[in-house]
């Protein structure tokens, strides 16, 4: 015990040397100091209040590829890369070679064995489960059905009230509780009510922000740091902890209620996806298998995945909207072209519509899942020693961090214009359809083997609430407001996005 005061006391000192430093070197090159002992590490945890552009910067200046060297206590080194070629190589054309590991296990341990935690057959369980219940005929009819229902009862009357008021509102915490209220009525059968005109604090939904902050400073602290704030139950860990407790008590408590009536689950007419969920995942109970267990590691990975991706695209999206009003117009009048073409004019209903058609609208989205990807960066580790297309060579100590946030503005990838939202990127100029790009270019919903099964799920929510929320009401964005991006594995804002609403009639 001793040992560890002693070790708490000391790091401090490191963390205001190493910043002191930082802070007074004068440097014309952005290529990370390798200190003795210590290594290059350290600039990264320097950086950590504006960590995914300082990797940016870095990957600019080396090519698309940087290796930070571990220090001599952690002999771990950690290579970031936003070349397309590694990217397609790691996820693609090597994917046996890089499972998600024992590293990847530890620092998402709170995901338990779900699909985004998993390797070898847990994992192909995972992946052929799932496979077959969103490909169920009558998915895809119930998931609208839960969005445009809360979009009826829940967004409306919430963006009608902030308007009768005329008070600034926090879109991003709108859409997380929009998000988390869908995720869970789908996989619960349960309706939080999150969004509710009272703002309740959810304790389950409020939490997993703090876990996905806590779950970055794993990347980045040093794991003698990490095991003092375990042992002294403070810091980032004990907000994990707690979070832990939470999702357990919450996701424990709903299995239980909806296990009492799993004997008659057995109606097709009405078709119930948790109903399904807990069906198959229970079938495949065995000895070596606790099913209840994984399906609790199932849900929480579907609740993270839910109420977060879709959210952060959101809020980015209506705040890159905002400084892009030509883009705006575009694809208001793009909307309601396609409503006076489906209903005859009469344009209130917008249920309507066929999202299929909106393509200007699909490339605003696809620009802003370029600029600022749900998920910024992925981590690896090789089982057996490889040699990268950029000519890095890797082993199994060292650790990959695929930088999807770099990614998206790297000129090499994008072009000069890598910085600017242009929804025309993502249109054919013949044809004037959607232009797809190769995953290892454009990795939002991950590559390979491991693409993102939700991926259709996500653009049909996204959509709905975009449409929603263009056609009804002009989103102003509230001046000197800061808008950066969060300390999380999430790419949310930090400080929210605050907004005031008009009508569009009145615009």
């Amino acid at each position: 015990m001793a040992f560890f005061e002693d070790l708490t006391i000391f790091l401090p000192f490191i963390f205001c040397f190493l910043a002191v430093l930082h802070i007074f070197q004068r440097r014309t090159s952005i290529i990370p100091t390798n200190w003795p002992v210590l290594g290059s590490m350290w600039g990264l945890v320097v950086n950590i209040h504006r960590l995914h552009e300082y990797t940016t910067d870095v990957l600019a200046c080396n090519g698309g590829t940087c290796l930070f060297k571990g220090s001599w206590f952690s002999k771990t080194d950690m290579l970031l890369t936003s070349n397309p070629a590694d990217i397609q190589h790691i996820l693609s054309k090597n994917f046996p070679n890089y499972p998600k590991g024992d590293k990847f296990r530890q620092i998402f341990d709170i995901l338990g064995d779900g699909i985004s935690n998993s390797d070898g057959d847990i994992w192909e369980f995972h992946r052929r489960t799932l496979t077959l219940l969103l490909n169920h005929p009558s998915f895809h009819t119930l998931l609208r059905k839960i969005i445009w229902n809360k979009v009826e009862k829940g967004l409306v009357p919430m963006l009608d009230n902030i308007l009768r008021q005329g008070v600034e509102t926090d879109l991003q915490d709108i859409f997380q509780r929009f998000g988390f209220d869908i995720i869970c009525e789908l996989v619960l059968d349960y309706d939080p009510k999150s969004l509710s005109l009272d703002l309740p604090y959810v304790p389950c939904e409020k939490a997993l922000s703090h876990a996905e902050e806590a779950i970055l400073c794993r990347h980045i602290m040093p794991e003698t740091l990490l095991k003092c704030q375990r042992l002294l139950k403070v810091g980032s860990e004990k907000k994990l902890s707690d979070a832990w407790k939470i999702f357990d008590e919450f996701i424990y408590k709903h299995l239980d209620e909806k296990q009492k009536g799993f004997s008659n689950m057995n109606d097709e007419e009405s078709y119930n996806f948790s109903s399904h969920v807990m069906r198959m995942y229970l079938d495949q109970s065995s000895p070596s298998r606790d099913s209840i267990k994984l399906l609790r590691d199932t849900l929480l990975n579907f609740i993270v995945a839910g109420r977060d991706t879709t959210s952060s695209t959101l809020s980015w999206f209506f705040y890159l909207l905002a400084k892009n009003p030509i883009a705006e117009d575009k694809i208001r009048e793009e909307l309601e072209r396609h409503i006076e073409k489906k209903i005859d004019g009469k344009c209130d209903d917008i249920r309507a519509l066929d999202l299929s058609k909106l393509v200007y609208l699909h490339g605003g989205l696809c620009e802003v899942l370029r600029l600022f990807p749900p998920i910024p960066f992925e981590h690896k580790n090789p089982i057996q020693p490889d040699i990268l297309p950029s000519g890095y060579q890797v082993d199994r100590k060292t650790s990959i961090i695929l930088c999807f946030y770099s990614m998206g503005r790297m000129e090499s990838i994008w072009g000069r214009d890598c910085l600017q939202f242009k929804p025309e990127r993502w249109i054919t100029v013949v044809e004037g359809g959607v232009k797809h790009q190769p995953s290892y270019k454009f990795p939002a919903f991950n590559a390979g083997p491991r693409t993102c099964l939700g991926k259709q799920m996500s653009f049909i929510q996204m959509k709905i609430v975009a449409v929603t929320i263009i056609y009804h009401y002009h989103v102003q964005l509230v001046e000197d407001h800061p808008i950066l991006p969060s300390g999380s594995i999430i790419l949310d804002m930090k400080n929210g996005l605050k907004v005031r609403l008009t009508k569009r009639s009145e615009v």
